[in-house]
């Protein structure tokens, strides 16, 4: 029987990480801390879930991907963050959120060689982006809703996008008009994606110029780029790997 990679979201957890690092003192404010076997030091991924910024969704299910990552020779941080649903959770709470925790990446309890990239999957592929700005560090976005007013008009006024970020916040938490960001992008996304279409994608690319480039999969949907059982996610691994 063929998996459907929409799976990862209820797959049994991952088993735990190496460490939970907070990153504050709010209780949704930590990372799941994953170090490869043997010697440093390593690289690090920092992860950002999707989930349309609702609270229903958490890090649990990307911790697959950063299980794979590890057996690759990558550390990664996954991170939580507040969400829609959560007190406070509407925008910019998940921004200051993972700010905070990029402002701490140098005291992580693992020997870190410096090489660090961002990796964000749908919602957190918003956040990875509007976060690469600020920190000046590249950016695998998979699937990402980079443009938040457009996902907001097209979905309605009580839709998960709309919920999040008021109008107002657009201009300062939108990636589309962040640009440029001044970092290297990939963008990766899959032509039949029935949750972020890739003509958000192919228009964020196409506004960032040069410093972004898009790696369009053919018959690929909206999971497979973080499940690792699924061929699409050597994708994934290669565009990480090339920022490292």
């Amino acid at each position: 029987m063929t998996r459907d990679s929409r799976d990862i979201l209820t797959d049994p957890p991952p088993p735990a990480a190496g460490a939970r690092v907070a990153y504050g003192s709010g209780p949704l404010q930590f990372g799941d801390l994953r170090v490869p076997a043997g010697a440093g030091p390593f690289p690090l991924a920092v992860v950002l879930h999707g989930g349309y910024w609702q609270s229903t969704y958490n890090l649990i299910h990307t911790g697959h991907m950063c299980i794979a990552l590890a057996e690759e020779g990558i550390a990664t941080w996954n991170l939580e963050y507040r969400r829609v649903g959560d007190p406070g959770g509407e925008w910019p709470a998940a921004g200051e959120d993972v700010g905070l925790a990029l402002s701490q990446l140098e005291q992580l309890p693992f020997e870190h060689d410096g090489r660090t990239v961002l990796v964000g999957h749908s919602a957190g592929g918003q956040l990875a982006l509007w976060a690469a700005k600020r920190t000046g560090l590249p950016v695998v976005a998979l699937a990402p809703v980079s443009d938040v007013r457009d996902a907001a008009e097209r979905r309605g006024p009580e839709s998960a996008p709309a919920r999040f970020m008021a109008p107002e916040h657009y201009a300062d938490g939108s990636p589309v008009e962040l640009l440029p960001l001044g970092v290297p992008q990939i963008v990766i996304h899959g032509t039949v994606d029935d949750s972020v279409p890739l003509d958000m994608s192919e228009r964020y690319v196409e506004a960032a110029g040069g410093e972004a480039e898009l790696v369009v999969l053919d018959g690929t949907r909206h999971f497979e780029l973080i499940d690792p059982q699924a061929s699409e996610f050597s994708f994934t691994l290669d565009a990480i790997r090339r920022f490292l």
